[in-house]
């Protein structure tokens, strides 16, 4: 939740002035976290927009030829290789449009 730039000097004076953080908390209605983050933050009164901070790290055509050149690697062989997280590399598949390598297994009337 975004709290307006007076509210914020409020806090931030009362703490300043002797107040506790948890005072501050309760009086202000704020929970203390976001106390916290004002007061590490370089300025307290700056908004950052949610979202996603880096570009997309995977690129769909060095994992199509990984894919290629390695076909029975597991994904969790393919997260260490390119440095992202296995989900990174599920959805990277995904995208490609490679799906899940499938194994003829054998039939329990083929196995005796």
């Amino acid at each position: 939740m975004r709290y307006s730039q007076d509210l914020r000097k409020r806090v931030l004076d009362f703490i300043a002035t002797g107040g506790s953080k948890a005072e501050a908390s309760r009086r202000f209605q704020v929970s203390r976290r976001c106390i916290y983050n004002w007061l590490d933050a370089a300025d307290p009164f700056s908004y950052e927009k949610p979202g996603p901070r880096k570009p997309y790290r995977l690129d769909p055509e060095a994992l199509a030829e990984h894919v290629k050149e390695f076909p029975d690697s597991t994904q969790k062989e393919r997260a260490a290789h390119f440095g992202v997280s296995q989900r990174c590399i599920c959805y990277g598949l995904k995208k490609i449009g490679c799906t899940r390598k499938k194994r003829l297994s054998p039939t329990r009337n083929n196995v005796l």
